[in-house]
């Protein structure tokens, strides 16, 4: 895995600014900046490649049955789920609005010898940039609240389900902002990490507002210098809640809409499309 800290450096576009007022940038824009860096989320990114996938795989089978053999990954990232599921003999194809994400992530897919099919793909235009159906499109990581709308959400599930064949099923996690106190500002600790270069020290700023709320995401590069080389990154999520997002499903066409909750890092809301009788 590549270490930013001795490859990105200067080369990488910062976008600064205090914690509450800086510019909120595309989602596209900040997955690009975020994708050298994204593994750093996770404790340890390569083991929840194994435990994600293997957590995916039982819900696949309890409620799809043995029936799920082709998967699209409709915001794969740098590769989280993919590669996961790639190893288990799915097979994936992964799509991101993040060009950076996509490169990333066919390099990660590459160097285990796998093989996902890859592209550059909005969610709300994704059955044009796919043309094929899949037994079960997929989305994680709480990718569904960049769009800021119910409009655009429905959007995004009425082309998961174009994209689904008949019986077929759809995948998405999302954070539960209904049990969260969605006022002001906080801070939201992510991860330390020790490279052959320094450490690598990310945390968040969540400024709320309305339904809304800026995510500040600090990149601090630690060379054990008296001075650090800090990035921050920001993007906006709609506080969309799981209750909402069942309704806009079943608006969009699925059927059997329900949420599971315990089994992953973050709730799985699941779907169906409907059978043709």
């Amino acid at each position: 895995m590549p270490d930013p800290l001795h490859e990105a450096g200067g080369s990488q576009k910062v976008f600064t600014g205090d914690s509450c007022a800086g510019t909120v940038m595309p989602a596209k824009d900040f997955y690009d900046l975020l994708a050298p860096y994204y593994h750093y989320i996770y404790s340890d990114w390569l083991s929840d490649l194994k435990r994600q996938a293997r957590v995916l795989r039982s819900v696949m089978r309890e409620f799809w049955g043995p029936s799920i053999k082709t998967i699209l990954d409709a915001s794969c990232g740098i590769g989280t789920q993919s590669i996961g599921l790639a190893r288990l003999g799915y097979k994936v194809t992964g799509a991101d609005i993040s060009p950076r994400a996509i490169a990333r992530a066919k390099r990660e897919i590459e160097e285990r010898g796998l093989h996902v099919e890859l592209l550059v793909a909005d969610m709300r235009k994704l059955a044009a940039a796919c043309q094929q159906e899949f037994d079960l499109v997929l989305s994680c990581d709480n990718s569904v609240p960049h769009l800021l709308s119910d409009e655009e959400i429905e959007t995004a599930f009425g082309q998961f389900l174009q994209c689904i064949r008949p019986g077929g099923g759809c995948v998405i996690s999302v954070r539960d902002y209904a049990t969260m106190k969605r006022k002001g500002m906080r801070i939201v600790p992510r991860t330390v990490h020790s490279t052959v270069h320094g450490k690598i020290i990310m945390f968040d700023v969540w400024r709320f507002h309305d339904s809304f709320y800026d995510m500040n995401t600090y990149i601090v590069k630690d060379k054990g210098q008296q001075d650090c080389d800090t990035e921050v990154l920001r993007t906006q999520y709609y506080c969309v809640t799981i209750s909402r997002l069942e309704e806009l499903m079943l608006k969009a066409g699925f059927v059997d809409v329900q949420t599971l909750r315990g089994r992953y890092f973050q709730p799985l809301i699941i779907g169906t499309k409907k059978p043709v009788r």
